[in-house]
């Protein structure tokens, strides 16, 4: 009874170190992993994803990772090339794409992969300058993603991306820069301030240049505009005198010799009846004291002077110009403004018209003619 109780525990025994002696043997390998099998000291193979199950006891099997990694560089700090002391850091992207040279070829490749970031940041930083290393973050990032990923393609390691996370100069070094910075600033306000005087004078005396142009033009014109007015006045003025000679003279050619002499007696009581102590008579009172002697038929009868025939009214007051004819002018002097006429063509103008009057008066004079229109109306 006792013989088979030992023979039982001892069958437990082995089906359970068998049991656990085989479980030891399974290998799971997740999907992201990639097993290394190393058997008595010996390099088997690689592993892939799934359930495996290899010799117990005997064998090793090393895991490892294949996604990509993130690591962070330790703040350092660093000297650029103007000896200017700044702390530096950074984070490398790094992924295994040859689990036998990661695992057999160095160490910790992490720790490597770290320890090399930080030397070959500080070279590279240390071979520019501060201004260079705020600025061009991209060509470092560049730089020292080269740089690590060839060196670490010998341990089975693919650097992805390096970032420079963060560049801290020192206190000295960022109050220096906060100076310079305040200082060009000013420069620029400066520049800007003394460009915007410079530009509003110019366009001021651009202005004041227009304006004294546009004022003298406009006194020109006004000038011109003026003396056309004054002209066609002096003309219009001329040919009312003109009318009222005429008028005068047909009124006067039905009055006889004693009408006259009336009148002359009116005028020397016009003339007495001033407060001048001297008199100056334009005529010979003798003769008109003899005409008027006549007139009272003192001496002798005065014979009857004959009547003149009366004249018509078109002869008399001549031609009158017209509003229409007034507004030509007008317009015509409009049109000679707008075309920007000289001072000398409007001169040879005046003298032209001047000629066509002077001829033109010889045939006012004479009795019983119309008077022509005046020379600046165009005839239709």
């Amino acid at each position: 009874m006792a013989f088979d109780l030992t023979t039982t525990l001892v069958t437990i025994f082995l089906i359970v170190a068998i049991v656990i002696i085989f479980a030891r043997g399974v290998v799971i390998i997740q999907p992201y992993q990639q097993g290394l099998q190393i058997r008595l000291g010996r390099y088997i193979g690689r592993m892939n994803p799934g359930f495996r199950w290899v010799v117990p006891l005997v064998t090793n099997v090393i895991k490892l990772d294949l996604r990509t990694t993130v690591m962070d560089v330790p703040q350092q700090e660093v000297i650029t090339k103007d000896n200017s002391p700044t702390n530096v850091d950074a984070i490398v992207y790094i992924r295994v794409v040859d689990p036998e040279k990661a695992y057999f070829e160095v160490t910790n490749y992490r720790m490597a992969t770290v320890a090399l970031a930080q030397t070959s940041l500080r070279g590279i930083i240390g071979d520019m300058e501060l201004d260079e290393v705020l600025y061009n973050r991209d060509v470092i990032n560049t730089k020292l993603r080269d740089t690590l990923d060839r060196e670490t393609d010998q341990w089975g390691v693919k650097v992805e991306r390096v970032e420079i996370k963060t560049v801290d100069p020192v206190g000295a070094v960022k109050q220096a820069m906060t100076e310079q910075t305040a200082a060009e600033r000013a420069r620029r306000a400066a520049i800007l301030r003394a460009d915007g005087e410079k530009r509003s004078s110019i366009l001021r005396a651009e202005g004041t240049k227009r304006s004294m142009i546009l004022e003298a033009e406009g006194d020109r014109q006004s000038r011109v505009l003026r003396a056309e007015g004054e002209r066609i006045s002096l003309i219009l003025q001329a040919q009312g005198e003109a009318q009222g000679l005429r008028i005068i003279a047909v009124g006067s050619q039905p009055l006889d010799k004693r009408a006259i002499t009336v009148l002359s007696l009116d005028a020397l009581k016009a003339m007495a009846s001033g407060q001048a102590t001297k008199i100056i008579f334009p005529f010979e009172i003798s003769s008109l004291m003899k005409q008027a002697a006549r007139f009272i038929g003192a001496t002798e009868e005065m014979p009857e002077e004959p009547s003149m025939k009366a004249m018509p009214a078109e002869d008399v007051l001549g031609s009158v110009p017209t509003d229409e004819e007034v507004k030509e002018i007008l317009r015509e002097m409009d049109r000679e403004i707008k075309t920007e006429v000289s001072v000398e063509e409007l001169k040879d103008i005046g003298k032209k018209r001047k000629i066509a009057g002077e001829e033109a008066d010889p045939d006012m004079m004479d009795e019983g003619s119309s008077t022509p229109p005046p020379p600046d109306v165009k005839e239709k």
